[in-house]
This record gives C-alpha cells, sequence and structure tokens, in this order.
C-alpha cells in the first residue's frame, strides 16, 4: 500500500458530466481521454457515529476547531433523536449551531438500534411485515426533513439485508416500493436521497445501484453514497475507477481504509487502499459534496482518530497524482457485473 504519510475547428459536441463537474467533449468521452482534468478542491467531515460518546455540540466544536469543512450526521438516541419530542425546534437550533461553526452536514440514517432496541439496523425496507416497512420509511422521511432543515446536501440510507426466505426478486420489489414515498419527500424537499452499497446487503455493489436505478426509471433525486472501503472489499474495480463509474451519481462519499474480502473498516494507514489516486479521481469528477471519514467502530477513541484522520486525507491530497490517465468514461456501469454479490 502507498501510504502518503508513513513510507509511502467546430466545438465538438458536449456530453452531460458529473453534477458540478466540467464537461467533456464528444471526442473525450469516446477514448475515455481526459486531458486536462479541472480537480475541485475536496471537502472532509467527519461522522457522528465514530464519536457517539461525545454530545452532539461537543462533538460539532471538534470537528469544527480540528478544521475539517463539515459533518456526516447519524440521526440516533444521542445526537439528534428522530423520534424524540420537538424535532423541528431541536433541528433549528442545530441549523444555527453548523451555521455559527462554519460546518456543512450530510444526514446519515445508520444508527443501529434507533428503531429496534434488538434488531441491528431493524427493521429494514426489506422487512416481511409491512408495518415495520413503514418504520423504516417514516424514520427517512423524517431524514429527508431535517436535511432539508439543515440545508444538509444529501440523505444517506441503504436496503437492509435480505430476510431469511425471501425471494430476491421479491426483497427487490419491496426495496423500490418501500423508496418511492421517500423519493417523493426527497424531491419535494430538493435534498437527494443517496442509497449506499452495502456488503452484505441486498443492494451491495455499483451493479446493484444500476439496477434499483433503471427499476425506478432513473428518477432525479436518486444518488449514491460511495464508501470508497466497501469498494476495495468486494467491487471488481480499484476504488479510484469506482470513483470514475460512478462521478454521475454521487451525492456523498464515505472514506476509510479496508482490506479485500474483510468488511472492517479500519484507520487509515491500516488497510490495503492507496488514497492518492482516489481522491485524485474524486477531485477529478467535480464532487461537490463532503467526503466523510466512517469509523463507528472506533469510537471510544473518536476524538484521536478524528485527528489523526484530515491530516492523513489532506497529505493524500497534496500528493494525488494530476497527470492525464486512460480511465472508463464517466458514469459507464458496464464494467461492474449486473446483480448482487450478497
Amino acid at each position: 500500500m502507498s501510504d502518503p504519510t508513513i513510507g509511502s475547428p467546430a466545438r465538438s459536441p458536449e456530453v452531460r458530466a458529473p453534477s458540478g463537474g466540467p464537461h467533456r467533449t464528444r471526442a473525450e468521452h469516446d477514448t475515455g481521454l481526459s486531458p486536462e482534468p479541472a480537480a475541485t478542491p475536496l471537502r472532509f467531515g467527519y461522522g457522528t457515529n465514530g464519536l457517539a460518546d461525545l454530545r452532539l455540540d461537543d462533538a460539532l466544536a471538534l470537528l469544527a476547531d480540528l478544521g475539517y469543512e463539515g459533518v456526516g450526521l447519524t440521526l440516533d438516541h444521542m445526537h439528534l433523536d428522530p423520534l424524540a419530542p420537538d424535532l423541528t425546534t431541536r433541528t433549528r437550533r442545530l441549523a444555527h449551531r453548523l451555521d455559527a461553526l462554519g460546518l456543512d452536514v450530510t444526514v446519515e440514517t445508520g444508527a443501529r438500534y434507533v428503531l429496534d432496541p434488538r434488531r441491528k439496523h431493524g427493521p429494514s425496507l426489506l422487512d416481511p411485515d409491512p408495518d415495520d416497512r413503514a418504520r423504516r420509511v417514516d424514520l427517512l422521511i423524517r431524514a429527508v426533513r431535517v436535511a432539508a432543515d439543515l440545508g444538509a446536501h444529501a440523505v444517506h440510507c441503504f436496503s437492509g439485508i435480505t430476510p431469511p426466505g425471501t425471494n430476491p426478486e421479491t426483497a427487490w420489489h419491496r426495496l423500490a416500493d418501500t423508496l418511492a414515498p421517500v423519493l417523493d419527500a426527497a424531491a419535494t424537499a430538493g435534498t437527494p436521497l443517496a442509497i449506499e452499497p452495502e456488503p452484505g446487503h441486498l443492494l451491495a455493489t455499483l451493479a446493484d445501484f444500476h439496477r434499483l436505478r433503471r427499476v425506478l426509471g432513473d428518477p432525479e433525486h436518486l444518488g449514491l453514497t460511495l464508501d470508497i472501503g466497501h469498494c476495495q472489499c468486494l467491487e471488481p474495480l480499484s476504488p479510484a475507477d469506482c470513483v470514475r463509474a460512478a462521478a454521475p451519481w454521487l451525492r456523498h462519499v464515505q472514506i476509510e481504509d479496508m482490506r479485500r474480502d474483510i468488511h472492517e473498516h479500519l484507520p487509515f494507514g491500516d488497510g490495503e487502499i492507496d488514497f492518492s489516486p482516489v481522491l485524485a479521481a474524486l477531485a477529478a469528477t467535480g464532487y461537490q459534496g463532503l467526503t466523510v471519514v466512517e469509523l463507528p467502530r472506533h469510537s471510544h477513541a473518536g476524538p484521536h482518530f478524528a485527528e489523526l484522520s484530515l491530516p492523513f486525507l489532506r497529505r493524500a491530497e497534496a500528493t494525488a497524482t494530476r497527470s492525464p490517465a486512460l480511465v472508463p468514461p464517466h458514469g459507464d456501469p458496464s464494467a461492474t457485473p449486473e446483480g448482487s454479490t450478497s
């Protein structure tokens, strides 16, 4: 692993670029050659699920003091409980605090037990019980409203694990049906919903995201959360190539180190990812959102890892190569196999 700190005549017609990104000529698109990538400075945040032992206000102050530009806010009982009374009032106070600290925000919905104290991440969008599925839908719609009130750039979600005994086709129908009202809410709020491919879930890979996108008719407000570690864990493409392939749909990015075939979120330097080309690829897409450090299992030492992570990422960004490279055309999902690996 390469570690930036430790050892390591008429104008051609244009094609649509990623949101906020540079346009590419038709010739460039066809060859995959970007002769002068227009890099966008990256904005790093840290996830509150990695600071679960801190009060939310203390966590935000810490991140602002360390130089982060944003926060991945997981709605949970200790950090803006989405089910407690006066959510609108509490959200308004938080919006003022974020503004005072100069922090941008993404709303994340990966709390382990916020809906059910006995089932991790339960109930899901795939639950056999329609009432239980409705509880997850309600949480996501609440998250969309919170995100709109906070001015968040996206709401993160995931599919959930296919329940035992459930036919995969049934699970895909449930996912599309349950997401429909959430996408309606997102469209009304003007806030993208960014679904995350999660190892072991029904929607586990970039190919699965494209399957869902097509089933739903490519709705404008359905975007993608790309977790860089998950790319290393199970995607056939390298993490940098995953970024390029996913570029038009990127609405949120999570980042941590990871090893191949092992779904374990690791501090930077403890896994196998070479981050400089990943960050170079991300900057070249024109991505405007936050890139959020995702270390939920290191919450016991959250302030320590928050302090270490930002300098690591800035050094990796500074050493990232900006030279021209032949890459797959942006948004070409053909490099990933159809269907799920889960």
